[in-house]
């Protein structure tokens, strides 16, 4: 189980890292396409990804509860997803990275709804990075801005996505969970960008390349891996490390656009790391139920 953790524990790092990566091209393709029409290309990218690796590795045959799960996630999904791209044209960068990274907070409430206790060491990590975001985030002084809301709507959906992934993905095949929730995503979005984005679809163009990279690596790649990682990390645990994307993100505006980071941003760059060692402090220990559901074969 130990082996099992670190491995989890590295994939959900991964996550954060490419989540990091692709933030500035989520930034660059809000300029020229609508938050709709943006996440209905980028999610069938992803699903395209993950469809044809399943369809090279055996027979489509997802279960009902893939079907169903992956569904109602797809819905959280592309709820979360409009959300944030909606309002990050209406609000700054570092406002809307620190309200999309309030989800940390959000896990073990929205765990507790479920019937999913958190330890005492992931609760202090996640109140620890959360400290490190506000810092990281930089001046968020300030009354709300318009898109400030929709991010923090945002951030609640988030939170209920990593909590649903947590009951489903032990006992469902992670490419086809990933597969039915993308295309669910992709279907949700394409069907609302012809009435309300039409007049948006002419400059579609000039953001194919970032939308591509988003596609293929944040969505095939990322959300297929955080499905895989929670098969074996506690919710409030996999939020904490999923949150070092800020870090990453600050990371590869250093090397990629020379933006540089002052000694508040250092040290939250810190805490946040701080908070992801932390609540590794005491180890989740699994109940023989639990165990029992991780060690069953998929059905």
């Amino acid at each position: 189980m130990k082996r099992a953790a670190l491995r989890a524990d590295l994939i959900l790092l991964l996550v954060a890292a490419v989540w990091g990566s692709g933030f500035v091209a989520q930034q660059i393709a809000a300029k020229s396409m609508g938050p709709l029409t943006f996440n209905a290309l980028r999610y069938l990218v992803g699903f395209a990804l993950v469809a044809l690796i399943i369809l090279c590795r055996s027979r489509w045959k997802p279960t009902r509860s893939e079907l169903v799960g992956g569904s109602v996630l797809g819905v959280i999904m592309a709820g979360a997803a409009w959300l944030q791209q909606a309002g990050i044209p209406n609000t700054t960068t570092a406002r809307a990275g620190f309200f999309t990274g309030l989800y940390v907070l959000l896990v073990p409430i929205v765990g507790l709804l479920f019937g999913q206790r958190a330890r005492f060491a992931h609760i202090a990590g996640a109140s620890v990075a959360a400290v490190g975001l506000w810092l990281l985030s930089g001046d968020i002084a300030g009354g709300l801005n318009p898109g400030d809301p929709l991010i923090i709507a945002c951030a609640v959906l988030w939170a209920v996505h990593v909590v649903l992934i947590a009951r489903l993905a032990p006992k469902a095949d992670p490419l086809r969970l990933a597969a039915v929730q993308f295309a669910t995503v992709a279907l949700l979005s394409g069907v609302l960008v012809l009435p309300l984005e039409h007049d948006q679809l002419a400059t579609v163009t000039d953001g194919l390349l970032p939308m591509a990279y988003s596609g293929i690596f944040v969505i095939g790649i990322a959300f297929t891996l955080q499905i895989v990682g929670q098969r074996s990390a506690p919710p409030t645990h996999a939020a904490v490390l999923m949150s070092m994307e800020a870090v990453f993100a600050a990371a590869f505006g250093l090397m990629l656009l020379g933006e540089g980071l002052n000694a508040g941003e250092m040290l939250g760059c810190g805490l946040m790391l701080a908070g992801a060692v932390l609540s590794q402090v005491w180890p989740h220990k699994r109940t023989p139920a639990e165990i029992a559901e991780l060690t069953d074969p998929v059905r």
